[in-house]
């Protein structure tokens, strides 16, 4: 019997190692990597944050949405976008062929990561503060997740170990 839930999904904030933690995975368990952040780009042919310049963040997630809908494939690690968690529709989609881990770094642990919050390509409101983010998305990665992988003090291969362990 085939296992219906082939897909790896992977959830978390910018920064979490969402990306290269997937290539890792998909090279560990003989899969095709997807990462959508890059699809979005492909399609629209520009970069995240050009979207976010020119039409805002409801726009971004809009698009995000509309390539996460077209996603169907089997046996794939698929490193989604930190705004994918927004779309309950897309999630709902991804669940279905996919277990959804959640790669999780608390706040202090991703702000000595990410050095280029304003111009990332992150969709969020002009006003919000990269915390204020945090909070608010943290609540809805929780909400989405079949796995939740504690990153702290975790180097990407052990993290990658750790989903492998998790899903097998």
């Amino acid at each position: 019997m085939t296992n219906t839930k082939s897909n790896i999904v992977l959830i978390g904030m910018p920064g979490a190692g969402k990306s290269t933690v997937g290539i890792i995975l998909a090279k560990n368990m003989a899969k095709e990597f997807i990462d959508t952040d890059i699809m979005i780009q492909t399609v629209e042919k520009r970069p995240l944050q050009e979207i976010l310049d020119s039409e805002g963040h409801m726009a971004l997630r809009a698009v995000e949405e509309r390539i996460l809908m077209t996603i169907d494939c089997h046996n794939s690690v698929i490193s989604t976008g930190g705004s994918a968690a927004y779309s309950k529709r897309a999630m709902e989609h991804l669940r279905e062929y996919g277990t959804v881990v959640f790669l999780h770094l608390n706040f202090e642990d991703l702000l000595k990561r990410i050095h280029n919050f304003e111009t990332r390509g992150i969709a969020k409101r002009e006003d919000q503060t990269f915390e204020g983010l945090y909070h608010e998305r943290y609540l809805l990665y929780t909400k989405y997740a079949d796995i939740t992988i504690q990153c702290c003090d975790l180097n990407q291969e052990e993290v990658a170990e750790a989903i492998q362990k998790e899903v097998c």
